[in-house]
């Protein structure tokens, strides 16, 4: 039997809260997703990624990427949909989808996130994507 919707917002498995930060990423909730988020959190987005660096602080994410990618991007969104969950650690296997602004391309790109949840916080984050085709997407 799985926990009622007032038990899987109180969690604080690391599984659970990692699965909170998606639906709230992809409504554009980003004070549920600051929620998420450790105030010394460390959000990388991976190398050659059109918003690659480190990020610090949920309002630093929150600004910096998640801000940035629907000023940029129509739709953009995550869906998880493999979870692999080691102790405090959580890789999710996922697809991007969303569609640039500038040119109109679409994007469909699976994706390896990497979390390492605390205190029932996320702490830190990496990302793993194909960059060759975000960089696609964003060119004419």
């Amino acid at each position: 039997m799985g926990l009622t919707i007032d038990e899987f917002a109180a969690s604080t498995t690391p599984a659970d809260v990692v699965r909170r930060q998606y639906p709230a990423s992809a409504a554009g909730d980003l004070e549920a997703l600051r929620a998420t988020l450790a105030p010394d959190v460390e959000w990388t987005e991976m190398a050659g990624f059109p918003l690659a660096g480190t990020y610090r602080t949920p309002d630093g994410v929150t600004s910096s990427v998640m801000e940035k990618l629907g000023q940029s991007w129509d739709g953009w969104t995550a869906h998880d949909d493999t979870f692999v969950v080691n102790g405090e650690s959580v890789v999710v296997l996922a697809r991007y989808t969303a569609t640039n602004k500038a040119t109109g391309k679409p994007i469909d790109v699976r994706v390896a996130h990497h979390f390492v949840v605390r205190g029932g916080l996320i702490v830190r984050f990496e990302q793993f994507v194909d960059t060759a085709l975000a960089r696609d997407a964003m060119t004419d």
